[in-house]
């Protein structure tokens, strides 16, 4: 039966790039993998990494000078490393810090098929490779999981009680929970973040979009809830499951945080402030919001996950170059990532349509190039 729901579950939740954003290539002087797609950098490692399931995975590694915090990166769905690539760059230079992210099996040049186990072997041979071959420390790492990535992120976390922090972006309760208002755990759910949040003992920020139309807000409000130590969480006003990182707010949250977990723990400002104390005032409309019933007093009541509704399927687009000059002209705003096709959604159209639809959409890194 355990086989039969994992073999749903893949088929139902993950949606691997068609064919991938990028391919691998080895130098023929130096011997170095590269991604043909990019231009090499002296500071960016491509690895294959292989896990304890018996797959190879895709790797990059990028070092900022003199960082002392490295940031593991899983990422949401329909989505690979070469898609990610530009984001990544611009985070470990914003953020001053090392920063890995890597393909799960089945997406990109990762081999293997999608699953949730696999998942989890997946970034324990990122973080294994952090260890041994970059000499990072448990408590010098900060795991960073974007929607899907967000499982994990979650349960790799509940295991390391050292770790400097986690950020848990759009995340999800469970899988179950994102189509249906389940008030208990059942043994066939997926990535059961609602019990394992609970356990994790670094400090965790939260950041959600008001106006997720994938994943409510309130998955992410109640995830902050279960924290056992909380970091004054980001609720973006309008924001969506796909375009957080456009918001100048996103970054500078970012390094406030960033910033914040560097220090000694007794110097740290944690917000343990409950999600249903009124808002304060503060100098920016929607920085970052302290949490409240209401996401904000002048939008419109939302549905509620506690009720069952149909999700529609989305393609993850990314920011066009101008975006990107932005963020890299100043620290307020980073690229938008992409769309998914969000990992429960109860599909109306086929897998192929929904590639063509992403391969149709916006493609930020030819503009950056032409840029």
């Amino acid at each position: 039966m355990g086989g039969v729901t994992s073999s749903m579950a893949a088929k139902l939740a993950f949606f691997p790039p068609n064919p991938p954003s990028y391919r691998v290539v080895t130098d023929q002087l130096t011997g170095l993998l590269l991604l043909d797609t990019f231009p090499h950098r002296e500071n960016v490692d491509v690895l294959k990494l292989p896990t304890r399931r018996g797959n190879e995975i895709l790797a990059i590694y990028i070092r900022y000078p003199m960082a002392t915090t490295t940031l593991l990166y899983s990422h949401g769905n329909a989505a690979d490393i070469g898609q990610m690539y530009e984001l990544f760059i611009q985070l470990s230079i914003h953020l001053k810090v090392n920063l890995m992210g890597y393909d799960y099996s089945g997406y990109g040049q990762s081999s293997g098929k999608p699953s949730e186990q696999n998942t989890y072997a997946d970034i324990e041979a990122a973080y294994k490779c952090l260890e041994e071959s970059y000499g990072a420390k448990q408590e010098d790492i900060i795991l960073y999981g974007q929607s899907v990535g967000s499982g994990p992120t979650a349960d790799l976390a509940a295991r390391l009680p050292r770790l400097r922090a986690v950020i848990l972006h759009s995340p999800i309760l469970s899988g179950l929970r994102v189509m249906y208002p389940v008030k208990r755990t059942y043994w066939f759910d997926i990535y059961k973040n609602i019990d394992k949040i609970p356990l994790v003992k670094c400090p965790v920020l939260i950041i959600h979009g008001t106006s997720d139309e994938v994943v409510d807000c309130s998955h992410g409000k109640q995830l902050w809830e279960l924290c056992q130590e909380k970091y004054e969480p980001l609720w973006l006003k309008g924001g969506t499951h796909c375009d957080l990182e456009l918001y100048p707010e996103y970054i500078r949250h970012l390094k406030k945080f960033v910033s914040t977990v560097e220090k000694p723990p007794s110097q740290r400002n944690l917000s343990r402030k409950s999600v249903d104390r009124p808002e304060q005032s503060r100098r920016s409309t929607d920085c970052y919001e302290i949490p409240r019933k209401s996401t904000d007093r002048r939008e419109k009541p939302r549905k509620s996950t506690d009720k069952p509704e149909k999700l529609k399927n989305y393609d993850y687009k990314y920011a066009n170059d101008d975006k990107i000059s932005k963020l890299r002209m100043s620290f307020d705003q980073v690229e938008r990532s992409r769309r998914s096709v969000e990992f429960f959604e109860k599909p109306r159209r086929s897998i192929d349509q929904q590639m063509e639809k992403a391969r149709k959409s916006v493609d930020w890194l030819d503009r950056i190039r032409a840029g």
